[in-house]
């Protein structure tokens, strides 16, 4: 709790927190980044395997598989959130599963499928992109940013 907002606590209501915050179960910060990195680890990895089949068996570069590549993790993902499977890994993994694509399409899955009782429209369509709207935008936005940076690094010399 922010001392501001502490400030403003009756003293009894600063001694209940305090005997709340000891009694706080503790979180196993370390195992918990050692779960995200291995799942994580796999989720890219099963990424990078995907683009070297592309790479292998149709000949794609680097640059060319990427595209082909993030569309099967993208359909994975939904696959596995639409049969619960992508929820018991993220539950395990927590932020391990949670890298950008595979993340990001569970998490419209999980909307979707949430709110399908709704319709189409309204319950689908108006909740998957309730969480995927401002995702969207913040990526726009930093990609002008992003691009207006490098104009002027370039325009002024450099790189």
């Amino acid at each position: 709790m922010s001392s501001i907002k502490r400030k403003k606590l009756t003293p009894a209501q600063q001694q209940y927190q305090d005997f709340a915050r000891a009694r706080e179960p503790q979180r196993p910060l370390f195992a918990n980044c050692i779960r995200a990195f291995i799942v994580g680890g796999i989720i890219c990895t099963i990424g990078q395997g995907v683009q070297l089949f592309f790479m292998t068996y149709f000949n794609f570069d680097e640059k060319t598989a990427g595209d082909p590549t993030v569309a099967i993790m993208i359909l994975l993902s939904v696959i596995l959130t639409s049969i619960g499977v992508y929820d018991h890994i993220a539950q395990w993994g927590g932020a391990g599963s949670a890298v950008p694509v595979t993340g990001f399409a569970n998490t419209i899955t999980s909307a979707a499928l949430d709110h399908k009782s709704e319709g189409f429209v309204l319950g689908v369509g108006g909740n998957m992109f309730k969480i995927a709207g401002p995702v969207l935008v913040f990526g726009v936005f930093s990609a002008f940013v992003v691009a207006i940076v490098r104009v002027l690094i370039t325009s002024l010399g450099g790189m």
